[in-house]
């Protein structure tokens, strides 16, 4: 686990070895997450590898699992390159988050009218 200026990262290898450059790019691309939306309190990033049937052709899958204040947002995304696949979860991440922020926005610009009843008491 890493935690940078109170930024909870997870990064967890499902069978297969973390080596420190896969560390090292999971850490600065989830970096542009926390620097967009600081509400967020943990991120999980979990790197599986499987393996095909002749066992030279492999299919790495990227989850990633952030804790948010609100409901939390999971995504998965698989390539045959590891680094690819933490780019694209990365981006469909930063997606998510930027329509999560519009969508907040929206709603807090919405005004609706208040049905009140016409027979009010009088004070």
């Amino acid at each position: 686990m890493y935690t940078e200026n109170d930024h909870d990262l997870i990064i967890t290898g499902i069978h297969m070895d973390l080596t420190e450059s896969i560390k090292q790019a999971v850490t600065e691309k989830v970096d542009r997450l926390f620097r967009h939306e600081e509400r967020i309190i943990r991120i999980k990033v979990e790197l599986e590898c499987i393996y095909g049937k002749g066992g030279s052709e492999h299919e790495f899958i990227a989850k990633g699992h952030i804790e948010i204040n609100g409901p939390s947002m999971n995504v998965s995304v698989s390539d045959p390159d590891c680094y690819k696949a933490v780019d694209l979860l990365v981006d469909k991440l930063d997606r998510m988050l930027r329509r999560r922020s519009r969508l907040q926005r929206v709603k807090r610009k919405d005004t609706h009218e208040v049905d009140i009843p016409a027979n009010l008491p009088k004070v």
